[in-house]
């Protein structure tokens, strides 16, 4: 078993899936041969909690034996497996307050996921799991307050895009140290790549296209040491980007077309909800899955979080090429184009209309403030965000003006750390700020990075809006109360080499009615 406190001191009894997330290469593994089939060492995925309400959570794990196991299903036998599970006051387990079991079952990768009621609002907890004679690490998780309360203050981090080839997941462990109450992944926990030719580290299989695919690369994230840490802390809220199905996908459609686009996003969907800890609630059906949600921290924060991928228009201004920045065109200022869909977007008018909360916290992927990419005279727009969605970003800043919304969009998608003020009317100098947009670097996505890149102060100029960057990879840390939100930019000096030591690289307050990024 894990305790808090060993956990933190550097995970000591993650036995086998340290080794794997650590040195395995992909080479050894395939030469490893097949054990008996006999349950053993079942626990190498680790814990994990999410989806914090005033009375419960969701409690994951997911068997495993060999993580590697090319069919992506784990080493484990096609049998049903009883998995126990323990809620405790106390990380010693002394003080059992809620237990029960779930069944593991093949067609679901052997993924549990509990959905434990009756616990106390605003507490901790500490579980754990138990199965084939064999105990799990302790996860540590919390209960959201009960609604009203505007005292207890949430402590959020968040970031995004973990591509396992290109460095060391020691963002995760990083955000552990921190003791957060909740952490919020933005997008992109896998990419569905195919090897780098010079990769960091090496991922095992190729690229993901069908249900074994997918489930293997997400049993090597889980695998790893440092995500486990992470996992093991505090309770998650996740949504997903482009990257956890197919690069630049929208709406039904993707770049890629082979092999066919909804078979692969069902087989896409089913992995990530088998790997992650939603209720059942966000079950998939097939190539369609609700994922967009609210999850409320009493009464001092909402978060919404919004799917931007699955109910897009296709992408404007491409010009046969991608949703990066390109040539301007009218096509993205269409009245009509949603990344929202009209469905989410409703639910969302609908949600901030009846919000009581202090703060209503967007957690979403891509960006979202008018940010024009090219320098000098010309302009060039990522039509990929919400700039290739005009008057759908119209919409919803209108919203939450007109509906006085203490509102701050939480982002991550573009590998880099950013801060600035969402505006009424870009195209007016004196236009008011609405919202504060904070966009998380990535996890290692795009190697080590840098802190300023030359163009960058230019950048800043011709979008005053926009107050800051930086290049290197990391996370974001909030402390949200009543009366302030405190952000740190979190940076790692590199994530080719283990082990980094954080710095805050920018740090910001924002205030309840003044929606403007204030240096702490």
């Amino acid at each position: 078993m894990i305790s808090r406190r060993s956990l933190l001191a550097g995970g000591a009894g993650l036995g086998a899936a340290a080794a794997l997330g650590t040195s395995l290469g992909v080479s050894s593994a395939r030469k490893k041969a097949p054990s008996a089939p006999k349950l053993s060492d079942v626990f190498q995925l680790g814990v994990a909690s999410g989806e914090p309400d005033p009375q419960g959570v969701v409690l994951w794990t997911r068997l495993a034996m060999d993580p590697i196991s090319p069919d992506g299903l784990g080493g484990m036998p096609d049998q049903a497996v009883t998995v126990e599970w323990q809620v405790a006051k106390d990380e010693n387990f002394k003080k059992i307050v809620k237990k029960g079991s779930e069944t593991a079952k093949r067609a679901s990768a052997h993924s549990v996921h509990a959905e434990v009621n009756g616990l106390d609002s605003g507490a901790e907890y500490f579980y754990r799991f138990k199965a084939a004679g064999e105990i799990s690490p302790v996860g540590r998780t919390l209960t959201a307050p009960a609604a009203g309360t505007k005292s207890r203050d949430l402590h959020l981090s968040f970031t995004s895009c973990a591509d396992y080839q290109m460095g060391w997941f020691t963002a995760y462990r990083r955000m552990a140290e921190d003791q957060p109450d909740l952490i919020a992944f933005l997008g992109d926990y896998i990419y569905e790549y195919a090897d780098y030719k010079y990769p960091v580290r090496d991922q095992a299989g190729g690229e993901c296209v069908d249900l074994a695919s997918y489930r293997l690369r997400h049993t090597q994230h889980k695998a790893d040491p440092e995500l486990q840490l992470a996992h093991a802390i505090a309770p998650w809220v996740v949504i997903w980007d482009d990257h956890d199905v197919a690069n630049a996908w929208a709406g039904d459609g993707a770049q890629e077309t082979i092999p066919p686009f909804l078979p692969r996003r069902a087989a896409a969907f089913q992995a990530y909800y088998e790997n992650m800890p939603l209720r059942k609630a966000q079950k998939p059906n097939g190539p369609s899955d609700q994922l967009y949600r609210t999850i409320r921290w009493g009464q001092l924060a909402n978060l919404h979080l919004l799917d931007t991928r699955q109910y897009r228009d296709a992408m404007a201004c491409l010009d046969g090429a991608s949703g990066n920045v390109g040539p301007d065109c009218t096509d993205r200022l269409s009245p009509n184009r949603s990344i929202l869909g009209d469905d989410q977007e409703a639910w969302l008018d609908n949600n901030l209309k009846k919000s009581r909360a202090v703060w209503d916290v967007l957690t979403q992927q891509v960006f979202f403030m008018q940010m024009d990419w090219v320098n000098g005279p010309d302009v060039g727009y990522s039509n990929e965000g919400w700039d290739g969605y005009v008057e759908s970003r119209n919409r919803l800043t209108a919203l939450i003006d007109d509906y006085q919304r203490n509102a701050v969009v939480l982002t991550g998608d573009v590998h880099s750390h950013w801060a600035g003020e969402v505006k009424r009317d870009y195209q007016d100098p004196e236009s008011k700020s609405v919202a504060v947009e904070l966009v998380t670097t990535s996890v290692t996505s795009e190697g080590n990075g840098v802190d300023t890149e030359p163009n960058t102060a230019t950048l800043l100029a011709e979008n005053p809006h926009v107050k800051f960057f930086n290049g290197r990879r990391g996370y974001v840390r909030t402390v949200i109360s009543k009366d302030a939100m405190n952000v740190d930019f979190r940076s790692l000096p590199l994530v080719t080499q283990p082990y980094a030591l954080p710095y805050t690289s920018g740090s910001f307050v924002i205030e309840p009615g003044n929606p403007t990024l204030n240096k702490a």
